[in-house]
């Protein structure tokens, strides 16, 4: 088991995915609503991407010099997204973020960074937090620095009064607000109506970088991500997952006179297989289907059917199911709660739901513990039918 998030899965090994279908070795067959933890928007084995991967790397895979591929990229991806000058391709989301931490960083000279209980930024010791018995936010994991976290602050998300006020009392020495614009690592919410106006307004005034950490919500919730479906513009935004089609790849993308601090070396944003050949035909391939071969509509009338299917059953078996989100990305669970963060989420029965995922699971939809579903470009009528048909079997068993 190579990634920790992976951990308290069940133990099954795939041999293969094909489309919004995932075979184990055992000869099971499985609905996939987990697309990798996101990535395969596109769903398994996306025959363009792939093509277009195969032929590049025909030519070669990894340089130690600029190619055509790159550029060709940058410019799809910010055609795409509509709103930033530059781009900036790494291998994971959290390195991205790593670049664009720094980044704000150089551009302001202050240190301490806004971020918001329950939403993920990566895994490494100045970002990683996680709540203890009481509540309070710190080290998540053992061997983890804490005196690496000592310049960040955490709030409540949702609440741009709280932004307020913290940056009234510091805003002098806070160098970056960071958030997922939608809420999808935990929960799925959305922003209230006028946070993301207010809390750019807020960063605009006191000279905050505001970065918005689009890994899951870039080109997954339109083609334009989070900042064109609710028209708010970041200062700074990285992706991945979706923008790849399953494909290791990430972005850092933003203006011109903060990105073009990496490409004169003030600020040092490394690695060996950035912009490798291989992830830039995927990255270029996947964001050209998107925009050439547009599936939102699709995939907004498949979530929201499966969405209501969900309710449907549960009222069936009696079962206080709560299915709320974005038809793209949902979230299941039990309760009947106001939720719009953190803390309001876990007035839900979580644990009873990743006791049923268990089941979910045993009878053949693949879906994540913590309640988050993901719908892709080949999720169909065949699909909706067959995890429909699941979901009610395992009420059933689970009853």
């Amino acid at each position: 088991m190579h990634s920790n998030v992976r951990l308290a899965g069940p133990r099954v090994f795939f041999e293969r995915g094909e489309g919004a279908w995932l075979h184990s070795v055992d000869g099971h067959d499985y609905v996939d609503y987990l697309l990798g933890q996101g990535p395969n928007f596109l769903g398994h084995a996306p025959a363009r991407v792939l093509e277009a991967v195969i032929e590049a790397c025909r030519k070669g895979m990894v340089y130690g010099g600029q190619h055509e591929l790159e550029v060709e990229a940058s410019e799809v991806v910010c055609a795409a997204l509509g709103w930033p000058d530059m781009v900036r391709f790494g291998v994971s989301g959290t390195e991205s973020v790593q670049a664009a931490l720094r980044l704000a960083r150089a551009a302001t000279g202050r240190t301490k960074v806004i971020r918001f209980e329950g939403h993920y930024h990566g895994w490494l010791d100045n970002i990683l937090m996680a709540p203890d018995a009481a509540g309070a936010w710190g080290a998540a994991s053992a061997g983890q620095l804490t005196n690496h976290l000592e310049d960040v602050v955490v709030l409540p998300w949702n609440d741009a009064e709280r932004v307020a006020e913290e940056l009234r009392r510091d805003g002098e020495r806070i160098a970056a607000v960071i958030m997922e614009p939608v809420m999808i690592n935990a929960g799925v919410i959305e922003p209230r109506p006028g946070y993301l106006e207010r809390v750019r307004e807020l960063c605009t005034g006191y000279g905050v970088v505001l970065i918005f950490d689009e890994v899951l919500t870039g080109f997954r919730v339109g083609l334009g991500g989070a900042a064109g479906r609710y028209g708010v513009v970041p200062d700074l935004a990285t992706y991945a997952k979706a923008i790849a089609g399953g494909w290791p790849a990430s972005a850092l993308a933003g203006r011109a006179d903060l990105m073009e601090r990496l490409g004169t070396g003030a600020v040092n944003h490394s690695g060996t297989f950035n912009g490798s050949v291989m992830a830039m035909a995927a990255v270029k391939a996947s964001v050209e289907t998107l925009r050439d071969d547009p599936p939102y509509m699709a995939v907004a009338d498949h979530g929201a059917a499966l969405m209501d299917g969900i309710r449907q059953l549960g009222t069936a078996h009696g079962l206080a199911l709560r299915v709320a989100g974005v038809p793209a990305a949902f979230h299941v669970s039990f309760g009947d709660a106001d939720v719009y963060d953190y803390r309001s989420l876990q007035l839900l029965d979580l644990d009873r739901y990743e006791r049923l995922a268990d089941v979910l699971i045993d009878c053949g939809i693949w879906v994540a513990a913590r309640g988050v579903w993901y719908v892709s470009a080949s999720h169909g009528e065949a699909e909706l039918d067959a995890a429909l048909t699941r979901f009610g079997k395992a009420l059933t068993e689970w009853r």
